[in-house]
């Protein structure tokens, strides 16, 4: 449960969350692969609307300036 806060809290840009669940996760004795893991797949989802927003920006522009 508290690699999926780690993944919320870094969803949700909560820099205390994160301290806090990765304090838990230490506490568990969930290991520093699995906690690297959750911290890259949640990096992952928060890439996605990153990359289509500047995709239709860019899309927006081009359309737009021939």
């Amino acid at each position: 449960m508290e690699l999926v806060a780690i993944g919320a809290a870094i969803g949700g840009n909560c820099i205390p969350c994160l301290e806090w669940h990765y304090k838990k996760c230490i506490e568990l004795g969930i290991s520093k692969e699995e906690i690297q893991e959750a911290v890259d797949m949640a990096k992952k989802v928060k890439e996605v609307p990153i990359k289509k927003i500047y995709e239709v920006a860019y899309k927006l522009i081009s359309k737009n300036y021939k």
